[in-house]
């Protein structure tokens, strides 16, 4: 039995103040419900940015302790003159402990670059923030066979500028991009043989045990057969973490 699981709830540009009011009070409902061995998860939820402050002080005002925050993005930079971004810092001061960096759509949409992920990796790490670094190939890649080069492609990236000591310190989440928001999904199969691929990458760079998620479409349908994989270690949820309930059945299926 692995030691420990982390379920990551990503809820991209969705919510409002009241949704967030409403999901936190069902999430405190439901988690008295789980058993004794959920002790044995780490749950995290990134909403976005501008409702931190609210998940912050909802979490400290109700005393719900099974919770840890995560900001979707953050800035390459310490501080300075740039307009719209937010530092690490900042992220901190409403108790964030990680971070997301390269999440398939910050590459797609706005172009970041495996230098730029690299470059907001160190910075992170730098400042205390533990990365939650995303990695993944599209369809046409997927089809031409070359999954594990473009994935192996993005973490060398991180690894040149950060070495294989803070590279272990991240947690690795793959999200093959053609499975994330599409319905479509990685059978647990497939999701495991591209795993185990980024395991036996990390041991011959002879970065140390890292933990690796998948992320793509994960509902309470298709989480027990997904975390069954032996070098499965969690799950990065989108779409089913907006709703408290499947959330808890996601975490559910493990304790």
């Amino acid at each position: 039995m692995k030691s420990k699981h982390w379920i990551v709830g990503n809820w991209k540009m969705n919510g409002s103040r009241q949704a967030v009011q409403q999901w936190l009070a069902e999430w405190q409902l439901g988690c008295n419900k789980l058993t004794a061995s959920a002790s044995r998860l780490e749950i995290l939820v990134c909403p976005p940015a501008i409702y931190l402050p609210f998940f912050a002080e909802q979490i400290t005002t109700n005393n719900i302790s099974r919770l840890k925050l995560v900001g979707q993005n953050v800035s390459a930079y310490l501080q300075g003159a740039y307009t719209g971004e937010l530092s690490a810092a900042m992220l901190q001061d409403y108790q964030c402990s990680h971070v997301l960096i390269g999440h398939s759509e910050r590459r797609q949409l706005f172009a970041e670059t495996d230098e730029v992920v690299a470059q907001k990796v160190a910075t992170a790490q730098a400042q205390g923030l533990r990365p939650i670094l995303c990695v993944g190939e599209t369809q046409a890649q997927r089809e031409q066979q070359a999954t594990e080069s473009v994935v192996t492609a993005q973490l060398d990236s991180v690894l040149k500028r950060i070495g294989a000591e803070k590279l272990a310190q991240a947690i690795i989440a793959y999200e093959p991009i053609w499975a994330i928001g599409t319905g479509l999904s990685a059978t647990p199969e497939q999701a495991q043989a591209v795993h185990a691929s980024i395991r036996a990458w990390l041991g011959n760079k002879r970065v140390g045990f890292t933990p690796l998620l998948y992320g793509g479409s994960v509902s309470p349908d298709n989480a027990a057969a997904v975390l069954r994989q032996p070098d499965i270690d969690g799950v990065l949820v989108g779409g089913a973490s907006l709703v408290a309930d499947s959330f808890l059945k996601i975490c559910a299926v493990l304790t």
